[in-house]
């Protein structure tokens, strides 16, 4: 009989700890005067982890990382600041230094909260497309809203 494999763990795909890290990321952006929601589908196809509307029409998109290996394997965090005002990545506490790109704002955050650790440099949406985006924003809360009235 051959030998078991060794147990190899796929550490670009750690549920636990993206939810956590998600979470706690969204509880600091509500914290900071935002609203935050979770899993939207971008105009060019991508999907935004956290997208989060501030009180002055602002958009912060946060991509979420659950480990180097997450970060290695997407390479797609480029396209998405032609959709908001200001990147962040957020990982766990635990994630280690230096691996990240200097350029977007991070966060740290667990399942409780989190901390900005480094702003994101801000980059203002045009007119035209942040009217798209608020508009999107509105429809997809509603649309939600409504999702969970009727279930």
């Amino acid at each position: 009989m051959a030998p078991a494999a060794p147990d190899i763990e796929l550490s670009f795909s750690r549920p636990e700890t993206t939810h956590a890290v998600t979470r706690g990321a969204a509880r600091l952006l509500a914290d900071m005067g935002y609203a935050p929601l979770m899993e939207v589908r971008l105009p060019n196809g991508r999907r935004a982890d956290v997208l989060a509307l501030g009180r002055r029409g602002d958009i912060i998109i946060v991509e979420v990382k659950s480990g180097i290996d997450d970060f290695r394997v997407d390479r797609k965090w480029h396209e998405y600041a032609p959709y908001c005002d200001a990147f962040y990545f957020a990982v766990s506490p635990e994630f280690p230094d230096g691996v990240l790109p200097d350029e977007p704002g991070l966060i740290y955050a667990d399942g409780f909260g989190g901390a900005v650790i480094r702003d994101a440099v801000p980059e203002p949406l045009a007119a035209a497309r942040r009217k798209a985006m608020l508009i999107a924003f509105a429809r997809l809360s509603a649309f939600r809203m409504l999702r969970s009235e009727v279930s």
